[in-house]
């Protein structure tokens, strides 16, 4: 979308595409594999226990060590 190479600004052009600047510069992160593994298991938990909220998911983390 944004072309760096490009003679118009990258903020004119952010501006012509009515995007916010900060999407242009934000640079994903990748996701350790800890928190990997805790979604895995929280996904695990929530088909065992579909009517588990938060709370009730939380506390089973809980005893689980996490």
């Amino acid at each position: 979308m944004i072309d760096r190479t490009y003679n118009l600004s990258e903020v004119w052009q952010c501006e012509i595409l009515k995007l916010a600047r900060s999407t242009v510069y934000y640079a994903p992160k990748p996701t350790s594999l800890e928190d990997v593994a805790l979604m895995c298991r929280i996904d695990e938990l929530h088909l065992k226990y579909q009517s588990a909220g938060n709370r009730m998911l939380h506390n089973l983390l809980r005893k689980e060590g996490q």
